[in-house]
């Protein structure tokens, strides 16, 4: 599992048996240390090019001694706030060639919601309540 973390994400609600993160703002190296301290399966810490260029030194550093390899991940779109289930729901429908109209009653999801689900969007992220997670 790949969860995002920024500078307001409480590390004590971080799952436990996550082995990749995504670090959305640059973390102070007191919050890598907690975070590398209650996660002892992560390998492996993804970032944007810019946040990269913005990570202290130090921390880079911490990251390389632990062995975390740090990836430079382009992780763009907001993430979809549709519970996973209604959302496979939604494209199974859709698959079976069910109207839009049909998929809005059943599921509750706007018809607009669904056609870019089913056409445009890559579905790599969703919303867990606050946390962000990653699909594979």
């Amino acid at each position: 599992m790949k969860c995002s973390i920024n500078e307001s994400t409480k590390i004590a609600s971080v799952p436990s048996d996550i082995e990749e993160a995504h670090i959305v703002r640059p973390l102070s190296r007191e919050k890598i240390e907690a975070l590398l301290k209650r996660c002892k399966e992560l390998r492996a810490i993804s970032m944007s090019k810019s946040t990269y260029k913005r990570v202290a030194k130090k921390v880079l550093a911490l990251l390389e001694e632990k062995g975390i390899q740090i990836k430079i991940a382009e992780e763009r779109g907001r993430a979809i706030g549709i519970p996973l289930e209604k959302l496979m729901q939604a494209i199974e429908m859709k698959r079976d060639f069910r109207p839009l109209r049909e998929i809005e009653q059943v599921t509750g999801i706007p018809k607009s919601t669904v056609h870019y689900l089913a056409k445009y969007s890559l579905r790599r992220k969703i919303k867990r309540g606050k946390t962000i997670i990653y699909l594979k």
